[in-house]
């Protein structure tokens, strides 16, 4: 039977649908900034849209990590309590904290530099991300058990080790990665986009990312064409970890003070900017630009509805409802076009 076969969806149709589902992100987020100029003037000023931009970049880089995981058909609950523990223990670092029993007075402080405070959040979350990557690959455990199990484990980790209070009042070095300008653009949004670019970078043009692809596509025939299928999953987890480090060192220095419930709910917004960007949730397809599409879309939509006095209940009602619909219209591309 050819493409063109009575019933059969032709090769045309098929690359038809599948721009358009590409390109659904992009063009329901042009229109959405559409309504909310018309709507509110004050959206469209600059200084709004950087801060759409500053504020999306923390789980904009979670993000980034997450459309690794989602594309080998996973899932990381665990990444707020994650951006938690590596923001808390980088900012003890910073103060020369000993944690719960450390005086935070800043006459007192004896801490290392914003470079180590960086690197420290970098290897706690890699460190985390390991740990879990291997409890999915050799303990067999199921993704959503084991990061379910580390939300609860890094939360607890991050009240013990804070005594629940926060860390605050960093040196301008430390408050510069959060809070610093290059030109008019702020340090976070070069730290999300630059990461962004790499990532888009690996996944597209690298032998790595047609592995990462072809694990989610259909990880028993990666598995039978000889790719190290439990070591390509553990490198996802890895990978979000990093970024969930990253993330916890810079919401820390943009607030100046790290918190031990920083970070709660940011599951929900990072797993709904990958697969609003198009990634599915089972596997095999999506992309970095979807994902950072995703991002700016939900910080759209968050920004537009707080200038419009619409309360914060009803943001993740919207949120919810789009992430349903977003998941629904993948179904539909997936049943018009089967592989």
């Amino acid at each position: 039977m050819t493409d063109n076969a009575p019933g059969k969806p032709t090769s045309d149709r098929r690359a038809l649908s599948r721009l358009v589902a590409g390109l659904a992100p992009l063009i329901f987020l042009l229109a959405m900034m559409a309504v909310f100029a018309v709507l509110e003037p004050r959206f469209l000023n600059s200084t709004n849209l950087f801060n759409v931009m500053r504020q999306i970049s923390i789980t904009g880089l979670i993000a980034l990590g997450m459309t690794f995981v989602i594309l080998t058909a996973g899932i990381d609950l665990s990444v707020g309590s994650l951006l938690a523990l590596a923001g808390m223990i980088a900012a003890a670092v910073a103060k020369g904290s000993t944690g719960n029993t450390l005086s935070l007075d800043d006459s007192a402080a004896a801490g290392h530099g914003a470079m180590t405070a960086m690197l420290v959040a970098i290897g706690i979350g890699l460190t985390g991300g390991l740990l879990q990557g291997l409890g999915i690959t050799k303990l067999k455990v199921p993704p959503f058990v084991v990061t379910l199990g580390g939300l609860s484990i890094f939360r607890g980790m991050t009240l013990w080790f804070s005594g629940g209070g926060p860390i605050s009042g960093f040196e301008a070095d430390y408050r510069w990665w959060g809070q610093g300008y290059v030109g008019p653009i702020p340090v976070p949004v070069i730290i999300f986009l630059a990461c962004a670019a790499i990532c888009h970078i690996v996944l597209r043009h690298t032998r790595y990312g047609r592995h990462i692809y072809a694990v989610g596509g259909n990880p028993e025939a990666a598995r039978l064409s000889g790719l190290p299928v439990d070591r390509l999953i553990l490198s996802v987890y890895v990978i979000v970890g990093f970024f969930a480090g990253l993330a916890g060192f810079v919401l820390s220095a943009r607030l100046n003070s790290a918190e031990a419930v920083a970070g709660i709910g940011y599951e929900l917004t990072v797993i709904a900017s990958v697969v609003i960007g198009g990634t599915s949730l089972f596997g095999g397809a999506g992309s970095v630009v979807g994902t950072v599409v995703g991002a700016i879309l939900i910080g759209v939509l968050v920004n537009g509805l707080v200038l419009n006095n619409v309360s914060s209940y009803v943001q993740q009602i919207v949120i919810g409802l789009i992430i349903i619909l977003a998941v629904g219209f993948d179904r539909w591309i997936k049943t018009r076009n089967p592989a």
